[in-house]
């Protein structure tokens, strides 16, 4: 689970389900509304980190004053309202009542997903840093220092250890880091994502075949601990 919870507020079963299954199998936890009623509920009791938003629900929602009243909560949860609705007024109106991103039916995949990522990190700035016992890594300056000795690292190993840093305790999944660092829309079998962390242990860890902070999870993925 890489920890970030998504709401999908849509009527539509099928692809309610479709985004279920393909958010979850990208380690979010979600929860799925069908009415605008359920929805301010499950927005208070779920605390969602995004919300997907269909403009069209039942029971005579309007889904757009949805989105002005999910926007004015305390809680401030960015919202992508996902719509047929392609007319330039429908969608500058939406933007101006709170929505973040506007995404028109149908849509690929791929695309939402980089759109909740890109989201997510637009309101929940990167890790400028992290400490490894004795290590400190910066994500600014892309230099670890072991106390005064500098650790040389590539560009993509730095962006493992920051995927994986920014969920630290949770498990991230070999797929998703080969689709959120190497860019893959499917995910092929190889052995890329566990070379690149046998390469980061060899660097980072005291004892690289006993891991005390890149751990494996069999079957489904590392995860970081951050203390010993």
């Amino acid at each position: 689970m890489n920890g970030k919870r998504v709401l999908v507020v849509e009527d539509d079963t099928s692809i309610a389900r479709m985004l279920r299954y393909n958010l979850e199998f990208d380690g979010y936890e979600v929860e799925w509304s069908q009415t605008g009623r359920d929805t301010l509920s499950l927005a208070e009791s779920f605390l969602p980190d995004v919300i997907l938003l269909d403009l069209g629900l039942p029971e005579g929602v309007d889904g757009l004053d949805l989105c002005r009243r999910l926007s004015q909560r305390q809680e401030r949860t960015p919202i992508i309202i996902i719509t047929a609705r392609a007319a330039k007024e429908d969608r500058v109106r939406g933007l101006m009542l709170g929505a973040d991103d506007y995404v028109i039916k149908p849509f690929a995949l791929e695309e939402l997903l980089a759109r909740i990522t890109a989201l997510l990190r637009r309101v929940n700035p990167r890790l400028n840093g992290v400490k490894l016992g004795d290590i400190n890594v910066d994500f600014r300056r892309l230099r670890v220092l072991r106390g005064t000795t500098e650790i040389a690292m590539t560009d993509r190993e730095f962006e493992v250890l920051r995927h994986l840093a920014e969920r630290a305790g949770a498990i991230v999944s070999r797929d998703e880091l080969l689709r959120l660092v190497w860019g893959y829309s499917t995910t092929p079998t190889t052995r890329t994502v566990d070379n690149f962390i046998f390469r980061l242990r060899n660097k980072l860890e005291p004892d690289p075949r006993h891991p005390r902070y890149i751990r494996t999870v069999h079957g489904d993925g590392y995860r970081l601990t951050l203390n010993d």
